[in-house]
């Protein structure tokens, strides 16, 4: 299940402070090849210690490799410790944000993981910068409120 502090940084609050955060999504495509989608906190939702939400673009190749497997694995560093959370991800209805549709995943937690040791502590994962903050974190916020 998830920890406190995973249900704090993924419970769609404060956005703005944890922009930076990017969470890898793997799946597996049709012909066995690991896949990895760069996601965001705009875009994943911690809905409670043992499921989370996902917002993917419909068309896209893991929106396909979850309506196959239904199998994904998000993994991202955070306080000093490697993620990974296996998910069972199924689809639900699509959902209307801001005039694009979103692919809407339930997903339940299977198992969680950390990597950390005591003579390294990691800093950081994947990070980025948002070109148009406003723009992006609005959009965040009606994903969230979508999610919930």
């Amino acid at each position: 299940m998830l920890d406190a502090d995973v249900l704090a940084l993924l419970d769609g609050t404060d956005l703005q402070a944890r922009a930076g955060l990017t969470l890898e999504l793997i799946t597996v495509d049709a012909d066995g090849w690991p896949r990895v989608a760069l996601l965001s906190v705009g875009e994943v939702l911690a809905t409670g210690e043992g499921s989370m939400r996902l917002a993917l673009w419909p068309g896209s190749r893991t929106t396909a490799n979850l309506e196959r497997s239904a199998r994904a694995m998000l993994a991202f560093v955070h306080d000093g410790t490697a993620h990974r959370v296996r998910l069972e991800a199924g689809r639900c209805a699509d959902l209307l944000v801001g005039g694009d549709a979103r692919a809407i995943f339930d997903a339940p937690v299977v198992s969680v993981a950390g990597d950390e040791v005591p003579y390294a502590r990691l800093g950081t994962g994947i990070t980025h910068e948002l070109v148009d903050p406003e723009q992006t974190l609005a959009r965040w916020r009606a994903t969230v409120a979508a999610l919930r």
